[in-house]
């Protein structure tokens, strides 16, 4: 299984906190797992500007119709699908079936995320990594799913 390493613990959020879960610790104690932030993997800084799926979602973002924006209107799409694609690859070298994401991240959102206007109202969609994992066959659930 491959987990959003935000969930148990690891300071990797864009303000450079994390979202420590221990429902999601509580899931995981007799489980393997591999750990990822596709953010970090895509080349981003932490702490970072929040950025948003500026339309629609990651599937959108994936087929090149959609753009992932930060908050100061600085396009970092391109780090969103690197580090969509660097995830992707580490899932298969661990042969995942399976990933517990961050529900609302505009990588790991797996049924919710923000709608791009940066108001904190969220939509339904996916995230890109979220979306590419579901298009490689890896069953995506959030924490929220639990």
């Amino acid at each position: 299984m491959i987990v959003s390493a935000c969930l148990v613990g690891v300071n990797c959020k864009y303000n450079g906190g994390n979202n420590d879960n221990a429902k999601v610790k509580e899931f995981l104690k007799d489980k393997p797992y591999v750990i990822i932030c596709p953010e970090q993997l895509g080349g981003l800084t932490t702490p970072r500007k929040p950025s948003e799926i500026d339309k629609i979602d990651g599937k959108e973002v994936l087929s090149e119709n959609s753009k992932v924006i930060s908050c100061e209107y600085k396009d970092v799409t391109e780090n969103f699908i690197k580090g969509a694609k660097e995830s992707l690859k580490i899932a298969k070298m661990f042969n995942c079936k399976q990933a517990l994401l961050k529900e609302g991240s505009p990588s790991c959102g797996c049924n919710l995320i923000y709608d791009g206007t940066f108001t904190g109202n969220k939509i339904s969609g996916m995230g890109v990594t979220a979306a590419l994992f579901k298009e490689n066959n890896i069953e995506v659930f959030s924490e929220k799913e639990l």
